[in-house]
């Protein structure tokens, strides 16, 4: 690990292997730890993750690894889970429904929270939002700050995902500055928009297309730079996701090398 105290992870979605396998795999990648998918068809799942985390936490130990958030649900359950293995953060991305409007769409998020917020403080587990580009989706800082800052960070934190932010345009020296306050965690993974109309069609039709950090939007250097002139601790997760899923361990391979070079 980094002498400034930065964990990588990295999130296991592509990978479904036991968890003996993947403790395995993820720590010959060279990372620190994992945020764990607690979804079907994973180990720990919504029913299992009483009996199944303790273990998954315990098997990841032996290879030097930690989880350092999970991926799912928020019910008092999952809350408890969490806090007795010593998880801190339980990340989910937000966004508005297709009857409601923006505004409505985060006052009903916020009574959300607001019931949660006793159980993330009694059990010291924080609440992760992340932002993710899409029409319904809170896709900017602006956007996760207004809807966090009414709460304490240690309750309601920030995810901060530098791919969605640089799809999106914005700037993510400016981005960090806006969610500094409540960011729990930033999340780094890349892309870029692709044209995949003719260039002469009637009306252009993009898609966007997830590659390597050297290779997107999201601009990594940019974003490690200000993180190290905030002096930011914490965790650092690669969210594995890219385009060509079948070259998955070779771009994560070449991700986590290059982000640890950027940090070191």
């Amino acid at each position: 690990m980094p002498s400034n105290g930065i964990k990588f992870t990295v999130f296991n979605k592509p990978w479904k292997f036991d968890m003996p396998a993947l403790a395995v795999h993820i720590a010959r990648l060279g990372f620190d730890g994992v945020e764990l998918p607690v979804r079907p068809g994973y180990p720990v799942t919504p029913e299992n993750i009483g009996i199944e985390l303790p273990k998954a936490v315990k098997i990841l130990a032996d290879q030097g690894l930690v989880i350092g958030s999970i991926a799912g649900p928020t019910d008092e359950k999952t809350i408890v889970a969490c806090s007795e293995n010593g998880i801190p953060i339980i990340r989910i991305c937000v966004g508005t429904l297709e009857d409601e409007t923006y505004l409505e769409g985060e006052f009903r998020l916020q009574r959300e929270f607001d019931a949660m917020v006793p159980l993330l403080e009694k059990y010291g587990v924080i609440l992760g939002l992340q932002n993710h580009y899409g029409r319904r989706d809170v896709c900017n800082a602006m956007g996760l700050r207004h809807i966090a800052d009414k709460f304490n960070p240690k309750q309601i934190g920030l995810v901060w995902d530098a791919g969605h932010n640089g799809l999106e345009g914005e700037q993510p020296e400016t981005a960090i500055d806006i969610v500094w306050s409540h960011l729990c965690m930033v999340n780094l993974k890349s892309a870029y928009w692709r044209l995949i109309s003719g260039p002469e069609a009637e009306l252009s039709k993009w898609e966007s297309y997830w590659t390597t950090g050297r290779r997107g939007r999201a601009q990594w250097g940019r974003v490690a730079d200000e993180l190290k002139r905030r002096s930011y601790s914490g965790i650092i997760c690669l969210t594995a996701e890219y385009t060509d899923e079948a070259a998955v361990d070779q771009l994560i391979a070449e991700d986590i090398r290059f982000a640890r070079s950027l940090f070191n």
